[in-house]
């Protein structure tokens, strides 16, 4: 071993006992098989498995403020897919709030609240087209203000990345909370991350209120494409680009507290008028023992994608376990 090899193990030895002095390192996880069927809709092999590590750590610094940073090892159902999925870093500044960085994988603001009506499971949407509002980033800024009571802001910051077709993406929104057991929310901001010419406005607004053990829930997001509206030229599949507008309304019922049910409801126009509304209806079911969870689904969509002769119904079972 040469004196360089020497040099460099020492200093990652004495790299580790800082951080096992300084910082607390948790790992969890979790593991999850899911089958879903639904005539002719769903083909072959319908079983799926996902898994992923979570690691964690951080520590408070001299002046109050807090750095934590967050890792995922995911293994998805493809092998392209397996590898690193979340990393952050998040810098706590007490009543100043919250800011974070996702170097991979971190949701915009319009993407986080793209769908907050209450269910027990998946939305009223899965297995079909969805609102595709907000967008999924790497290297984007993400604040959070929790300090006034009963008011949450968010504002979410996606940098153009050096591409002369884009700009940076701003996003932001509020929710209210300071009634018991209702919630306000409201986000807008505009996606720039398809370039010039197919930048997206988009705006949600949602309420929800709980009573004892039932929560119910309705929203509706717009988003206003640049780019004008095509019919996709895969059948089945939604139309390219366009304006569209999602409704959705949701009833959750909390039995005790490991069983939940719920049943959604929604709809997704869009902007060609030879292209049909879809319809989506969902009813979910999930009970809790322990570390273990099951999770049931069964949905009916119409016009699935906006295609007429797409209508079909669909179930999902699944049984998770975290650790």
């Amino acid at each position: 071993m040469n004196k360089f090899k020497k040099i460099g193990l020492s200093a990652l030895a004495a790299s580790l006992v800082s951080v096992s002095a300084n910082a607390e390192v948790s790992v969890s996880g979790g593991a999850s098989i899911t089958f879903t069927g639904g005539g002719d809709h769903v083909s072959g092999n319908g079983w799926s498995m996902n898994d992923a590590l979570d690691f964690s750590w951080g520590g408070e610094l001299d002046n109050g403020m807090t750095v934590d940073l967050a890792m995922k090892i995911d293994s998805s159902d493809s092998a392209a897919g397996a590898g690193i999925d979340n990393r952050s870093l998040k810098i706590g500044m007490d009543t100043a709030g919250t800011l974070e960085f996702w170097g991979k994988a971190g949701d915009s603001v319009i993407s986080a609240h793209d769908d907050k009506m209450p269910t027990a499971y998946e939305e009223s949407f899965d297995g079909a087209d969805g609102p595709g509002q907000g967008h999924t980033s790497t290297n984007m800024f993400y604040y959070s203000n929790n300090s006034v009571e009963g008011v949450g802001i968010d504002v979410s910051y996606t940098p153009s990345g050096g591409d002369t077709s884009k700009e940076g993406s701003m996003e932001f929104g509020i929710e209210v909370t300071a009634i018991e057991g209702l919630t306000l929310g409201f986000a807008s901001g505009e996606d720039k991350s398809g370039g010039a010419g197919a930048e997206k406005d988009n705006t949600i607004a949602y309420i929800t209120y709980a009573f004892g053990p039932v929560t119910v829930g309705y929203q509706q997001n717009e988003s206003d494409d640049a780019t004008a509206a095509a019919a996709s030229a895969t059948a089945g599949a939604a139309p390219a680009s366009g304006d569209e507008d999602y409704t959705a309304m949701a009833i959750s019922y909390a039995v005790n507290e490991d069983l939940s049910i719920s049943i959604g409801k929604s709809e997704l126009d869009y902007e060609l008028a030879s292209v049909d509304n879809q319809e989506s209806t969902s009813i979910n079911a999930s009970y809790t023992m322990g570390s273990m969870s099951w999770s049931v689904q069964h949905a009916d969509h119409t016009n699935a994608n906006g295609t007429a002769t797409e209508d079909y119904k669909e179930y999902e079972v699944g049984l998770a376990f975290s650790f």
